[in-house]
């Protein structure tokens, strides 16, 4: 009869188990390989990126309005000179463009002086001190062409490749193809200006044809920072977590009968965000634990700045985070508070400028003294340039300048940028592109290869269509990429 076996002690239980423990470890971290590699069905799991590039999260900073091309990124002295008189007779001008110069008008040369600023020698308006200091870090897309002149539909086309309202925004194609990083907040956020809301809204973050998990979500300025994330009043976490566990399974058992309804599926997801926000959004919004040098640094200690500033040192937070794609919006509407300046423009770029000069460059600063510029992507955009001269025949003494398709000018830096790098080059009156335009859609492929996104293959099938950013595909701008 066999000897009956010893009673097991705890250290020989553990010495048992040892191999047991760490296959446990080693299947959680292989779940996360999993995930990353973009096997699972979850819309926020990171995803493999196509292209080995740096940059994991993009700030994107929209200028709501047009912003004057010759009176801050493009030098045109012969504007100057022709200040106050028609421009000269110009071939080839074709659209919107050539209705304009068939109507009276009248150049109007900057205001502004222009110098060179760093290794580069590439000149800067007057009306961007602090940003001036970073200018070997950015790279220029001069004379860019989006379809149309109008303000809603090329809000649209800049924002999301299309001049007509249902398509998926930038932020969210680059979280449909990347997933997010931090599972505690969206990986879409946008700031918009604290004085209000930009043409077309909501719009202009919006998911699109694409599953709903991908639209932005709004930060309010103030308050809670996003809309009823609050736990109500008297009810505790213990308690909250069972009514989401009972809500969770109820909508499953619901979910099981309806395939391919992705709002649903947004719904059910969000419930559970929303649980974890509840602490990780009220934290990233409380800046009490950030030095007084990084609050100046924002500019957050002027009334003028602080606005922006504000927006500007959330979206380095948000970066810290593991957030995928910020957009930042500054301007409102049509008026006082947008870079729409048909009238005096150049006391528009004065007050727009001394908004956001400061702040950028305070970005732009913090990302590199973090060592976080290096996998981040900036990006600096408007919906359109503007005209060299004005429809009158007459200058005035606040003259301005009219919508122009053909100047819209943009700049990157951040991950593989190559700081100093220019393409595209506008005519000596920053009138349009000098050989084939650029157009948006080239910038827009530009921006997925640097987050590491091959426009040809990021694509959703809508309607019987396959669909990508692009659309018909853009051309990679090769000069600006490191």
């Amino acid at each position: 009869m066999p000897a009956p076996n010893p009673p097991i002690t705890r250290r020989t239980f553990l010495n048992r188990s040892w191999n047991g423990i760490g296959a446990l470890g080693l299947a959680g971290l292989l779940g996360e390989e999993f995930m990353a590699h973009g096997k699972s069905s979850l819309p926020l799991t990171p995803h493999r990126p196509h292209l080995p590039r740096k940059a994991k999260q993009c700030i994107f900073l929209f200028m709501q309005g047009g912003v004057s091309q010759m009176d801050s990124f493009e030098y045109r002295p012969r504007l100057r000179e022709l200040h106050g008189k028609p421009l000269p007779e110009t071939p080839n001008i074709h659209g919107e463009l050539q209705g304009r110069l068939s109507f009276p008008h009248v150049c109007i040369g900057s205001q502004f002086e222009f110098q060179r600023h760093g290794q580069t020698g590439r000149y800067l308006s007057e009306l961007f001190p602090h940003l001036s200091h970073h200018v070997d870090d950015l790279a220029f897309i001069h004379g860019i062409k989006t379809d149309n002149q109008n303000h809603g539909p090329s809000t649209y086309h800049v924002n999301t490749g299309s001049e007509f309202p249902g398509s998926p925004s930038v932020g969210s194609w680059i979280q449909y193809g990347l997933g997010s990083l931090n599972q505690n907040m969206p990986g879409y956020v946008v700031i918009q200006d604290p004085r209000g809301a930009p043409v077309n809204g909501a719009a202009i973050w919006a998911n699109g044809y694409l599953p709903a998990a991908h639209q932005g979500t709004l930060l309010r300025p103030s308050g809670v920072p996003i809309l009823n994330l609050n736990k109500p009043s008297g009810l505790s976490s213990k308690e909250q977590r069972a009514e989401f566990d009972i809500l969770g399974r109820l909508n499953r058992q619901h979910l099981e009968s309806r395939s391919n309804q992705s709002s649903l599926e947004a719904r059910i997801a969000s419930y559970e965000l929303a649980f974890r926000m509840q602490t990780a959004a009220p934290e990233i919004v409380d800046l009490g634990d950030e030095p007084e040098s990084v609050r100046k640094l924002y500019g957050l200690d002027s009334a003028k700045t602080h606005g922006f500033g504000r927006q500007c040192l959330l979206a380095r937070r948000l970066v810290e985070r593991g957030v995928r794609f910020t957009l930042l919006v500054h301007g409102v509407q049509i008026g006082k508070h947008s870079w729409d300046d048909h009238g005096d423009v150049g006391g528009g770029m004065i007050r727009h400028c001394s908004e956001v000069d400061r702040p950028v460059a305070g970005l732009l600063e913090d990302l590199k003294q973090n060592g976080l510029l290096d996998e981040t992507l900036v990006v600096w955009a408007s919906e359109m340039g503007r005209t060299p001269f004005r429809n009158a025949t007459t200058v005035g003494k606040t003259p301005g300048r009219e919508h122009n398709s053909y100047g819209l000018c943009m700049w990157m830096a951040g991950g593989n940028v190559r700081g100093g790098a220019t393409a595209g080059q506008t005519d000596e009156y920053s009138l349009r592109s000098v050989g084939a335009p650029i157009h948006i859609r080239d910038v827009h492929a530009t921006i997925l290869d640097l987050m590491g996104l091959d426009d040809e293959r990021l694509t959703y099938t809508h309607a019987g269509r396959v669909r990508r950013l692009t659309d018909i595909g853009g051309q990679t701008l090769k000069p600006l990429i490191a």
